[in-house]
């Protein structure tokens, strides 16, 4: 997969992802129930991202007699690292300063994960 692709990825693809990381591969059916049912999504509709997310190269599929058993092609990392590289350069161009000052400034932010994001900073200084 090029460079920049995975973070076209809309709300469903990474829902879907996600099933298939926990699991490690499901069936439609599993996905199917796993991301909501026909409460959220027809059962059709998730075969029919499943197809489009293989073609992407997102997805791969085994045949199990006459079931199809898909698999994530892509890791979890890569997914997250494309998207958040995306979103830093194209709306704090780069800055991961300004990305970081933003998420402070707009969230509600606990005492634990300021002291979590300090211990972040302090080992990666001490990295050389």
């Amino acid at each position: 997969m090029k460079k920049g692709a995975l973070f076209r990825l809309g709300d469903l693809q990474i829902r879907i992802l996600k099933v298939l990381w926990a699991r490690g591969e499901a069936t439609i059916a599993e996905v199917h129930k796993a991301v909501g049912g026909h409460s959220k999504f027809a059962y059709t509709t998730i075969a029919t991202m499943l197809r489009k997310m293989e073609r992407r190269g997102l997805a791969s599929h085994r045949e199990d007699g006459r079931v199809f058993v898909y698999q994530a092609e892509v890791q979890a990392t890569a997914v997250s690292q494309g998207i958040s590289d995306h979103w830093v350069d194209r709306l704090f161009e780069g800055s991961l300063t300004h990305a970081v000052n933003h998420l402070l400034s707009t969230r509600d932010v606990s005492a634990q994960e300021l002291r979590e994001l300090e211990r972040l900073i302090a080992e990666r200084k001490r990295k050389p």
